[in-house]
């Protein structure tokens, strides 16, 4: 890696180090510089009255905000960030408010949560992405209705300690962990029956390790990301069984492409690299996967002429799967070192986690009790892999 990469990642491409079979694959680019242009432009693309993106990305706006300014972070400073996508003050000649004011246009006050854009409902997933939004962008949300905010997640919960998406009361494991990640944002947790909660997401477990997206629902990556990240919020893992049993569900998701799939028989998505590293991080079990053959993957996954990732090689990128592929990278360890990292339970950076103290649980499997150091801060629960 050159002196510059180094620095901060100035160069416009990077090489990443990998460890595989065929020598002639252990350096591959990383292209930088055209991944930070394609989020660049993002924004022109979404806001063209005749564009196909923006049409259909329309209702969950701000996930794409988040996906974005959160991806975008991984590569720049948080100062480049903000100048880049006039986070907190709008780009200079642009008619957009600031990212900031665009989030706080979002929220509806008639349910007390965040919509997914201008003049939409408020929902708990768009909830928690406007806040995390807005903790990166290092807003104050002592200036937000908090208690109104706090309220309509509280009320969300069910009788059987599950959580509803909104009003219309969706149930889905995604809700659990939206609601206990925008709480801890919050500093209210307390707020919120929490045995109820963690007791519901336990009774999500399946008999093959994984989770699903309610009692009884077919295991999915997705879903066992959300669960454990919950349980880890609530500091509750000890309530999985078997922990060893969910990362060998979680180890047979690999691919022979290197890659990993959501559940079996189905084809490697660079989104799973987030879904399950995050949880294999938290489980204390990141070297049950080939991480080498991963790393590849994703990068096999990059569009080297106009920048972005793609779900798999060879097809068209977009956002979701350009912020979900920087970050697997990123809890690979495959970015360079002075590079902002992920963090597994809350998906904002780790200086974000260590400047407002959140808190988590993390399971350290290994006989020589290491922990990776982004994790260092959060409380340890002592499980050994058999």
């Amino acid at each position: 890696m050159s002196s510059e990469e180094e620095k901060g990642g100035s160069a416009e491409t990077v090489t990443l180090e990998l460890d595989l079979k065929n020598p002639s694959n252990n350096m591959t680019t990383f292209y930088r510089a055209k991944h930070i242009a394609y989020i660049e432009g993002l924004a022109d693309k979404l806001d063209s009255p005749s564009s196909y993106e923006g049409a259909v990305t329309e209702h969950l706006r701000m996930s794409g905000i988040y996906w974005t300014y959160t991806g975008l972070s991984l590569l720049v400073s948080d100062d480049k960030a903000q100048e880049i996508l006039g986070v907190s003050q709008p780009k200079s000649g642009s008619s957009r408010p600031s990212i900031v004011d665009w989030v706080l246009l979002c929220y509806d006050k008639s349910t007390g949560g965040f919509g997914g854009n201008v003049g939409h409902d408020g929902h708990l997933l768009y909830t928690l992405s406007a806040l995390q939004i807005l903790v990166i962008a290092e807003y104050d949300l002592g200036q937000l209705p908090t208690e109104d905010i706090v309220q309509f997640i509280v009320k969300l919960q069910q009788p059987d300690g599950s959580f509803a998406g909104d009003q219309w009361c969706e149930i889905d494991t995604r809700f659990s962990y939206c609601a206990m990640s925008a709480l801890s944002l919050l500093g209210s947790m307390g707020r919120i029956d929490i045995p109820k909660a963690v007791d519901y997401i336990a009774s999500c477990q399946n008999l093959d390790g994984g989770f699903g997206s309610m009692m009884g629902a077919e295991s999915h990556a997705g879903q066992v990301f959300c669960c454990v990240g919950a349980l880890s919020i609530a500091k509750s893992l000890h309530v999985i069984r078997h922990p060893d049993l969910l990362g060998w569900w979680l180890a047979e998701r690999q691919c022979d492409s290197g890659g990993l799939n959501g559940r079996p028989e189905k084809q490697a998505d660079v989104c799973y690299s987030w879904w399950i590293l995050s949880v294999l991080s938290i489980l204390g079990r990141m070297d049950w996967i080939n991480r080498d053959k991963l790393a590849s993957f994703i990068a096999a996954a990059q569009d080297a002429d106009d920048g972005g990732i793609a779900d798999r090689p060879e097809d068209m990128p977009d956002v979701f799967h350009t912020f979900f592929g920087l970050a697997g990278l990123s809890l690979l360890g495959k970015l360079p070192e002075s590079y902002r990292k992920i963090d597994p339970v809350y998906a904002l950076p780790v200086d974000v986690i260590v400047k407002h103290k959140l808190s988590a649980q993390i399971i350290s499997a290994g006989s020589d009790r290491k922990v990776d150091e982004r994790l260092s801060h959060y409380e340890i629960l002592e499980r050994k892999a058999k």
